[in-house]
């Protein structure tokens, strides 16, 4: 149980400290989802 908590409280560090980078990964997979689906449109 003490392991499981610990790797909790670690993990959760990561997130904190990455959480910027993980909003730039979904901003940058979102804008380029979203210009692959208008384009498909436009040419379609």
């Amino acid at each position: 149980m003490h392991t499981i908590q610990n790797s909790y409280r670690g993990l959760s560090l990561l997130v904190v400290i990455n959480w910027d980078r993980l909003l730039y990964i979904a901003t940058i997979s979102t804008a380029l989802f979203a210009g692959a689906f208008f384009g498909s449109l436009a040419l379609g």
